[in-house]
């Protein structure tokens, strides 16, 4: 078993073990913060604070963590070039406010639909989900940088600060006699931003002087990739969602559904934390030419995705149903050949995530996008098909996550062909595309 585990840890990027902690801290906080909701609240209330969770966790995510990768991505290559990070912290931070500010103004000129279609007309939880998103925008500019710098300690940190915090406030509203949706989604909004201001002192420490960034270079692949992880947490969450819209009656489906996945997707908690360190040292290894550890890492973490996909789909898919009521307090309406789709669907979901960092890390973020469009695609048909709607939506995502990962292994193809193309081009052309292929893949 020792051995087994000094492999594991052998095969991960260089930085996960210092942000896993945090992770698993986080992880753990988002199973805290519903369990305690879900035996705190009535069907309905729990039901609002299910779909505002899952608008966090899909459409937040799909705006704001865009925004650490690619600072993750050009950090790296900057540090790889030995270049000063402050003029990328500051153009960013205008970029991520002015982002954050267009999301804020959507949501304020359509609170009173938003709140009539999701939220049964309680305007206060749009509030509270704009709070969540200026907590998302902070974290996740903050994070980018870190990653991107190698202070991996620091991310970490944050990560269980955040975690530790909803942990707390979550039991905290219980313990006061707090039974309302609004006091459990502040939480959302509360945490991620206290977690930044510890670790902002180090972060401001990191960045030095160097060479000013243009805004194109900042800007060129964020609208692509903001698509592209909108699509991917559509394809993630799309169940609950659907659910809501499809049979808006039945808040006991709806929660635990929510539940479930949640459940399910234990191993995509874990995998978290090999995505900062894996966008890095995929960067570096782009930007330093070496073609051959690009593949190796990319191998190395596919044997990691799938072995957390046993450890998590084998438990989930055995004792989901029975977890789902002790741990949420949900009623019994899933049986545990969902469990098993669901898990399927996670462990494809994670396929995609590390193909999609390898098409970004190559600037194929158009191939990237057209992968998730796909998938989204597939999800939406199978959900738009006659018969049981839990069973639609739950099939729905796992065939949907399999549809993602074979457009992503063909975009690799296309994009790894088109280099050996231009590698036998000429003597001239050698040296550019030996590089990974920089040349032909940012074309």
């Amino acid at each position: 078993m020792r051995t087994l585990l000094n492999k594991l840890t052998a095969a991960l990027p260089s930085g996960t073990l210092a942000v896993a902690g945090g992770t698993v801290v986080l992880g753990a906080a988002s199973y805290v913060h519903l369990g305690v909701a879900g035996h705190s609240l009535s069907e309905q209330d729990m039901a609002n604070v299910s779909v505002l969770w899952t608008i966090v966790m899909s459409i937040g995510i799909g705006v704001f963590f865009p925004i650490e990768q690619e600072l993750t991505r050009i950090v790296s290559a900057r540090v790889v070039l030995g270049q000063g990070t402050a003029p990328v912290l500051r153009r960013a931070t205008l970029l991520t406010t002015a982002i954050l500010g267009g999301t804020l103004l959507v949501l304020g000129l359509g609170a009173g639909p938003i709140a009539d279609l999701l939220f049964q007309g309680d305007r206060a939880l749009v509030a509270a989900l704009g709070g969540a998103f200026a907590g998302m925008a902070v974290c996740y500019l903050t994070r980018g940088l870190l990653a991107g710098l190698g202070h991996f300690g620091a991310y970490g940190t944050q990560l269980a600060v955040d975690g530790g915090l909803r942990i707390v406030l979550a039991f905290g509203c219980a313990l006061l006699g707090l039974h309302s949706a609004l006091a459990f989604s502040l939480v959302l909004a509360l945490a991620p931003v206290a977690a930044t201001l510890v670790t902002l002192p180090t972060l401001l420490r990191a960045v030095g002087p160097g060479e000013s960034i243009a805004w194109r270079e900042l800007c060129n692949g964020l609208g692509l990739l903001i698509c592209a992880t909108l699509l991917s947490q559509a394809v993630v969450n799309a169940a609950v969602l659907s659910t809501k819209l499809l049979a808006p009656a039945d808040s006991v489906l709806i929660a635990a559904l929510l539940s479930a996945l949640v459940l399910a997707r234990v191993p995509l908690f874990v995998f978290g934390s090999l995505q900062a360190s894996l966008l890095s040292g995929l960067t570096a290894a782009f930007t330093a030419g070496d073609r051959d550890a690009f593949w190796a890492m990319l191998r190395r973490i596919g044997l990691v995705v799938g072995g957390l996909g046993l450890l998590g789909g084998v438990p989930a898919t055995v004792l989901g149903p029975w977890l789902i009521e002790v741990l949420f307090g949900a009623k019994p309406r899933l049986g545990c050949f969902d469990f098993f789709l669901m898990s399927a669907g996670t462990v494809a979901y994670m396929f995609a995530m590390v193909l999609g960092q390898a098409l970004m890390v190559l600037k194929r973020h158009n191939l990237q996008l057209l992968s998730w469009a796909i998938g989204t695609a597939v999800l939406a048909g199978i959900t738009l098909l006659p018969g049981d709607v839990a069973t639609r939506v739950i099939v729905a995502y796992a065939l949907g996550s399999v549809a993602t990962v074979l457009a992503m292994l063909a975009a690799l193809r296309l994009s790894f062909s088109g280099v050996a193309a231009a590698v036998t081009e000429g003597p001239g052309q050698t040296a550019d595309t030996s590089r990974l292929g920089v040349g032909a893949a940012g074309r």
